[in-house]
């Protein structure tokens, strides 16, 4: 077991932070790319695979990027060397995009040591900083021992609970066209549209034009134009339960973890878009939250 003298500020790290911390004990970082943003080695060095489209998504569901069980997790978070006093930095490829679901997952398994990368290899790029070009070592077993918080990840009932809910709102993230139904679902089969009474918030209308995280109160401000008074509970749905995790994110850095309940849908479009009795509307709704 290492130990760990890092101190994280919360739950963004800038490449600063990081580079600067590099060769300190105790220090995983993670690589949590997806689909066509996956490369074949890790670009910043030490970085380990946290492979959402293998080993840390349940291998018997349908549906992709659904969280593993806590047996699976906790054996592939181990392989990957990690022990219950580490700090962990998530990052991915395409800046902040999938790096924020392997920072949900780790949370509701119990680990909160845990930052994103703001910006993420990108950022890290355009700052000049080194590159590894082969993989990294293979680690030693970690210690890690999973504490799941169920009720960071939730199903379909739930979601149908909050939409019924004034006390709780239901945030979509992905593209608006796709919450309108104007623009097809990139996966075939899924219906058009999106729940009702959901609230549109792209992801990336919570990051600037270099990738990284707008402050504190423009964040803030992103979520009152769709939600008005902070609602008790805010759950976040996408494509299939990634991006979502940039909302989840976004709202703890603008302070609604202080004050409401924040959840994730698992099973995000890729289920409820599914035909089935699950409601699903087309359209424009109100941009502000409900009067």
């Amino acid at each position: 077991m290492s130990g760990s003298a890092l101190s994280l500020s919360g739950p963004l790290a800038d490449v600063a932070w990081l580079a600067a911390r590099l060769d300190e004990p105790g220090l995983l970082i993670l690589d949590a790319s997806v689909g066509a943003h996956r490369r074949p080695v890790p670009a910043i060095p030490g970085a380990r695979p946290f492979d959402l489209d293998g080993p840390l998504s349940a291998p018997d569901s349908t549906l992709p990027h659904t969280m593993p069980g806590q047996e699976q997790f906790e054996r592939e978070v181990r392989a990957l060397g990690l022990d219950r006093t580490d700090t962990v930095v998530v990052y991915d490829n395409a800046g902040v995009y999938s790096s924020a679901r392997g920072w949900w997952m780790l949370r509701a398994m119990g680990f909160d040591r845990v930052a994103v990368l703001d910006g993420g290899l990108p950022a890290w790029r355009a700052a000049g900083l080194p590159q590894q070009e082969a993989p990294a070592a293979p680690a030693r077993p970690g210690d890690f021992t999973a504490r799941p918080r169920p009720e960071l990840i939730v199903d379909s009932a739930a979601v149908l609970d909050a939409l019924a809910d004034p006390a709780s709102a239901v945030l979509d993230a992905r593209a608006h066209d796709r919450f309108t139904g104007a623009a097809p679902e990139p996966r075939p089969g899924l219906r058009g549209g999106h729940m009702p009474g959901a609230h549109s918030l792209p992801f990336g209308d919570l990051l600037d034009d270099g990738g990284r995280f707008l402050p504190k109160d423009e964040l803030r401000a992103r979520f009152t134009e769709r939600l008005g008074d902070r609602p008790e509970r805010l759950l976040f749905s996408c494509g299939s339960g990634v991006t979502a995790c940039v909302l989840a994110l976004g709202a703890t850095l603008a302070g609604y973890a202080d004050h409401s309940a924040l959840a994730v849908y698992d099973g995000s479009w890729s289920e409820w878009g599914l035909p089935s009795a699950l409601p699903v509307v087309s359209g424009e709704t109100p941009t502000g939250p409900a009067v």
